[in-house]
């Protein structure tokens, strides 16, 4: 029996949700949420379309997975907590098994987080998965890009360069044991550091998440708080299945310029990082990798070895020439 637009929207997201702020969620024209007073809401939304975020032969589960995964990963770096969602999902046609697998990925992370599904479309055409996300915080402070100074420490979560290797893993099809089965996993799998932008809310000087790669992302803070940055490459924290996999020349290149790590890239003024650091709670590894400089702004030195180190490519931009990421 093939399936209608409302068969979809009622077989596979049409839940009930145990969210007490959702007063009328999918089914209606629109959603109805209570937004809670002395709090402001967040938002956030990313699309993922075939082919270009994901491989064509990409596990359904995987997809719906990533598709909550990347919008979380937004709240995160500004300190927000999740709440509701919406989506829009294009499909070329109605495949149970391919829904079904979508729906568990998707809910897989929703429900870890408490995120409702309040409403959204579906619609036939080439597969397009766009997921907003809104959430809250509290009305005192959040996070932005623009908060950095000059002399500021600079600090990343997680091993930046793991999810790009994840990627190089997966087109190449690389066999290497658990070391591959890792990095593939940091890929299909990013971990959203809601947990870490929450504590960092009130003492971060300001935040970001890594997406479309750590220089890249680096220079975009820089340009928001009007200032530059120097990065030490020798900083980096490594990675055992990449060191495994990978020359250290690849493996630095990836860690500078990959993308869809979903860490967080953020800066603490540098009489309070000790106090800082030593209080979090950390699901895990942060590192110092730089300071914030009065350089020109937007403006990124990498050092290695004390010397001008410069990488061989830059990071992801969906309208730049040529094919560079994921």
């Amino acid at each position: 029996m093939s399936l209608g637009e409302f068969d979809i929207i009622a077989r596979y997201f049409a839940r009930k949700s145990t969210r007490g702020d959702v007063l009328l969620g999918v089914g209606d024209d629109a959603a109805v949420l209570d937004v809670q007073p002395g709090r402001k809401l967040v938002v956030a939304m990313d699309t993922i379309v075939e082919g270009v975020h994901f491989l064509a032969d990409s596990d359904a589960a995987d997809i719906g997975y990533r598709a909550i995964a990347v919008n979380l990963s937004d709240l995160a770096a500004m300190g927000a907590e999740p709440a509701w969602m919406t989506m829009s999902l294009s499909l070329p046609r109605a495949n149970e098994q391919w829904l079904s697998g979508f729906a568990s990925g998707l809910f897989e992370l929703a429900d870890e987080y408490n995120v409702a599904l309040v409403g959204g479309d579906t619609v036939r055409g080439p597969l397009v998965v766009t997921v907003q996300i809104a959430g809250w915080v509290e009305a005192d402070a959040w996070l932005t890009r623009s908060g950095a100074k000059p002399g500021d420490l600079l600090f990343v979560s997680g091993i930046p360069g793991e999810a790009a290797a994840g990627l190089a893993v997966i087109q190449r099809r690389m066999l290497g044991g658990e070391a591959a089965a890792f990095l593939k996993h940091r890929f299909l799998r990013p971990r959203p550091r809601i947990a870490l932008g929450r504590q960092l809310r009130t003492v971060a000087s300001a935040a970001m998440d890594v997406s479309d790669g750590l220089i890249t992302d680096l220079k975009k803070l820089c340009v928001a708080s009007g200032c530059g940055a120097q990065l030490n490459v020798d900083l980096l924290p490594e990675s055992a299945a990449m060191r495994e996999l990978f020359e250290a020349d690849d493996g630095l290149q990836y860690a500078l310029a990959g993308g869809d790590d979903y860490e967080l890239l953020f800066t603490l003024p540098p009489d309070r990082a000790p106090a800082v650091l030593s209080a979090l709670q950390l699901e895990q590894r942060v590192t110092q990798i730089g300071v914030m400089t009065l350089g020109e702004e937007g403006t990124v030195q990498c050092l290695r070895d004390g010397q001008p180190f410069r990488i061989k490519r830059a990071g992801y931009d969906h309208f730049a020439a040529g094919d560079q990421g994921s």
